[in-house]
């Protein structure tokens, strides 16, 4: 497997041409189109992504520490088959439609701004994480761990205080219709 260390990786659309297999560390990948590819025991560590496609990429076993995601299109992706081993990322003005966090432990991870549709966090322990200005539209918390995560500024989330840790969680005034939407209750 090649290293590859404190490299740039800008417009290169990956569909047409090989991304070699191996081990990146503090690389830059600037709009870059990985959709689809298979990463599958690949390394990644403390590299960003900005304004790339990464849509439906395989992360079998990839090990994804202290990335950072900016403006990326990441629809469909299954982080619950990510390494779980150190599992670290933040994302900002992100599409994460159909992504899945399934049984996934990311505490203290930030999303901001980003579009969270349909994503799945059902086991996922996202303890002491920030969601600012994220659309939840669908996403799914089922037996998630959401202690003193802030939801102050995420919007069309609907969660279930009975089936989720919620303790100390943050939420804003115009957004608790969110918790209490199994009961059928009308907020005006």
């Amino acid at each position: 497997m090649e290293l590859f260390v404190d490299q740039q990786f800008e417009h290169i659309d990956f569909t047409t041409q090989p991304f070699p297999k191996g081990e990146y560390e503090s690389c830059v990948f600037i709009n870059c189109n990985l959709s689809q590819l298979d990463l599958a025991h690949y390394t990644f560590i403390d590299c960003s992504f900005t304004g790339s496609n990464l849509s439906l990429l395989k992360l079998n076993n990839t090990i994804l520490r202290d990335i950072v995601f900016k403006d990326c299109k990441m629809i469909g992706l299954q982080f619950c088959d990510a390494n779980a081993f150190g599992l670290a990322f933040s994302f900002d003005n992100c599409i994460l439609t159909n992504a899945s966090f399934y049984k996934t432990k990311i505490k203290k991870t930030n999303f901001n701004h980003s579009k969270l549709t349909e994503v799945d966090f059902t086991e996922c322990d996202l303890t002491e994480s920030v969601l600012n200005g994220c659309d939840l539209s669908g996403a799914i918390f089922s037996f998630s761990i959401l202690e003193r995560v802030d939801f102050r500024n995420a919007f069309n989330y609907a969660i279930d205080p009975e089936k989720n840790k919620i303790k100390k969680s943050k939420h804003s005034s115009t957004q608790l219709g969110g918790l209490l939407e199994k009961y059928g209750l009308i907020i005006e």
